[in-house]
């Protein structure tokens, strides 16, 4: 049986992708790639996400990341609602706080959270989570709310990390794990994630796995190489490659196809 791999997160729509977008979406497919999460930062990629999930048979989220939440239109949780409302559309996100890079007030960034975390549990829906540096205000901001969903892309520390299990969130694992420079703390906390709560992604086309061979000349991540950051994973934590592959594959499914997977 061949074993199937999810990619629980990559930026098909970014312009990286432009010319190869049907040869990108092959090749994870030809190595047992069968469904993505697409995801959307503002209400115009969110769109985009959407047309592409529509198009090539997969999911997308639809939310205002927080380097664009300075400028979110007054309206903007409207569009957001329309395209949630379109069964492709899993998750509200990618949405969060990113206080490493601040490309938006923090202020902004903590309101048009709470705006999309409310839409959440009022929807009933999943939240895709990024946080970057802003673990004290993230945690503030979620003990306030009732949402269930994925922090994206990890890289927190032990109490991050058993704060979010405990708030009952999967815990999503890019290529970040595969660096062994800044991933050191990430590979000594990857085997403390319970199954059920483990979710892979590459965040495609950034943080190319380090431990790929040989690495792509355009050093440029997709969807098929989530299959290296699931060998690091599983050796990380002592577990085989199919069985790692199909605890993700399960919570994705459990998480973002709760009504039924899509045709």
């Amino acid at each position: 049986m061949t074993t199937r791999y999810i990619d629980a997160g990559v930026n098909l729509t970014s312009s990286q992708f432009d010319e190869i977008r049907d040869e990108v979406v092959l090749r994870a497919q030809q190595v047992g790639v069968d469904n993505m999460l697409l995801i959307g930062s503002d209400v115009e990629d969110s769109t985009h996400s959407l047309q592409l999930a529509c198009h090539y048979g997969f999911v997308c989220t639809a939310g205002i990341h927080p380097h664009n939440a300075k400028d979110a239109s007054s309206d903007y949780l409207t569009h957001l609602c329309q395209l949630l409302s379109q069964p492709e559309v899993v998750a509200v996100g990618e949405c969060g706080l990113d206080f490493n890079r601040d490309f938006s007030p923090r202020s902004q960034q903590i309101n048009v959270l709470s705006e999309q975390l409310s839409l959440a549990q009022q929807l009933g829906m999943p939240v895709y989570l990024h946080e970057r540096d802003a673990f004290e205000s993230m945690s503030t901001v979620l003990e306030q709310m009732n949402v269930h969903g994925v922090l994206h892309c990890f890289t927190g520390d032990k109490t991050a990390l058993e704060f979010y299990l405990n708030y009952g969130l999967m815990i999503g694992i890019t290529g970040w794990v595969c660096d062994e420079r800044r991933g050191a703390q990430l590979q000594q906390l990857v085997p403390l994630i319970p199954d059920d709560k483990l979710l892979i992604e590459t965040d495609a086309p950034y943080l190319l796995p380090r431990t790929l061979k040989p690495k792509p000349k355009s050093r440029r991540n997709e969807p098929a190489f989530v299959i290296e950051v699931v060998r690091q994973i599983a050796q990380l934590r002592g577990q085989s490659i199919e069985h790692v592959a199909q605890i993700s594959h399960d919570n994705f499914n459990r998480l973002f196809m709760a009504e039924g997977e899509l045709p």
